[in-house]
């Protein structure tokens, strides 16, 4: 396939569809294991400490494919080595069956699923008119959550029909990987020209698709220097909203490892089959889907700081409800308000704060400070997922599952109540497409 083929250069965008079947699934199936290796207590434990080694790697990965990114300037054999080396460890997932084993290829998975999310959006720009990168975006946007809501469907349909053979999904998401492998080296063509990643941060679009794919994104690697200079600006309201925004997204982050961590053991405790703990998985991120797209059209006049309260007012609410009826509701019933509130949490409220928060951050974003702000913010993203996952196995089996989720929403309002502070007027203009 020619690169010069307008109407066929961007086909490529469907490799992504078979590894985001293949990812879709992959974290709630590893909590699933690990709870069947070890039972509920242990398997609680082990899958924090896998969900907080898995947010941990992602820091040095994102670094270390970075650079890599910057010298080779070979988008295809990035992308490609990135999806076999992930069909590879999914298939190795099946011939170990230790804990240890679990969690190792777990983290090694998520060091090389990064390799592909920059490559893949610097692609969209190098290969299509400028014109249509707002477009070439949310098509692969669309393509990645059509795959991801089909993993979900297949793994909750597989348990269904086969609930023993949970292992045997591992090597059929690997064999999905390996599919986008073959569709990345047929289809992805090696752009004419070239862009250095700083684009992406100048680029609303290949921002927001960036962050979505892996919400740690490092131009170079931030000094202690940047850290203090970010936080430096609490001393006065003139310049208090960059590091208020970053208190903010400190407690977006580590909330959502409290409460992401503990959700899959807490159905299992409460008698949920694995069907159905994929199913309320699987609706949570359909209603995600659905609210990103009607999201993005109906707030895009509103008020930013507003927009994100009412996102985390929503999810912080799901949370404290959710650890409200898991004292209030007890066995396999507990399906009902999972259902309910996880989707609200998890689709309508991310949406809302994903968008609009997203949006700060690419205000704060300036050319001349585009690495020191982009390394302060991936740095404290992935240290407070890491310190919400590990803390939140130990709360809940030590204190209770209801603790956690109600400890995650009250985070969520103290976030709130650092957003309602952002002067609104000394805010960062919005910035057009």
């Amino acid at each position: 396939m020619s690169a010069r083929d307008g109407t066929t250069k961007s086909g490529w965008v469907y490799s992504v569809l078979p590894i985001a079947i293949a990812t879709g699934p992959l974290g709630t199936l590893v909590q699933l294991y690990l709870i069947q290796l070890n039972g509920i207590t242990l398997g609680t434990i082990y899958s924090s400490l896998a969900a907080a080694i898995y947010n941990g790697v992602g820091i040095p990965a994102a670094l270390f494919w970075g650079l890599a990114t910057d010298r080779l300037h070979r988008r295809r054999i990035l992308i490609a080595l990135s999806y076999g080396l992930m069909g590879v460890v999914l298939v190795s997932f099946y011939f170990d069956t230790t804990t240890v084993g679990t969690v190792a290829r777990y983290s090694l998975f998520s060091f090389v699923s990064v390799a592909s999310a920059t490559p893949i959006n610097l692609l969209i720009m190098e290969t299509g008119e400028k014109s249509r990168w707002g477009a070439a975006f949310a098509r692969l946007s669309m393509v990645s959550s059509i795959g991801t809501v089909s993993g979900l469907v297949l793994s909750t349909l597989w348990t269904t029909a086969l609930p023993q053979d949970l292992t045997i999904l591992f090597p059929l998401l690997g064999i999905s990987a390996l599919v986008s492998t073959g569709m990345a080296i047929v289809t992805i063509p090696e752009p004419a020209f070239v862009l250095e990643r700083e684009t992406l941060a100048r680029r609303r679009p290949g921002f927001f698709s960036r962050l979505l794919a892996v919400p740690i994104f490092f131009l170079n690697l931030p000094r202690a220097s940047d850290f203090r200079r970010v936080f430096r600006g609490l001393r006065s309201s003139l310049t208090s909203y960059v590091p208020l925004f970053y208190i903010s997204t400190i407690c977006f982050y580590f909330s959502s490892g409290l409460f992401n961590t503990s959700l899959v053991p807490a159905m299992q405790k409460y008698l949920l089959s694995d069907d159905e703990v994929f199913a309320v998985i699987l609706a949570g991120m359909v209603v995600q889907t659905l609210s990103f797209q009607v999201a993005q059209r109906s707030i895009s006049q509103r008020p930013l700081v507003i927009t994100s309260v009412q996102g985390l007012l929503l999810r912080g609410w799901s949370y404290v409800a959710m650890g409200a009826s898991f004292l209030l509701i007890t066995g396999p019933s507990f399906i009902t308000p999972a259902i309910i509130l996880y989707p609200l949490g998890a689709g309508v409220a991310y949406a809302l704060y994903y968008i609009s928060s997203n949006t700060m951050m690419f205000n704060i974003v300036k050319p001349r400070n585009a690495g020191a702000s982009l390394g302060v913010y991936s740095a404290i993203v992935g240290i407070a997922a890491m310190a919400g996952s590990l803390a939140s196995g130990f709360i809940s089996v030590y204190i209770g599952f209801e603790v956690t989720f109600v400890a995650a929403g009250i985070v969520l309002f103290a976030a709130v109540g650092i957003v309602a502070q952002l002067p609104r007027s000394k805010s960062p203009e919005q910035s057009p497409h």
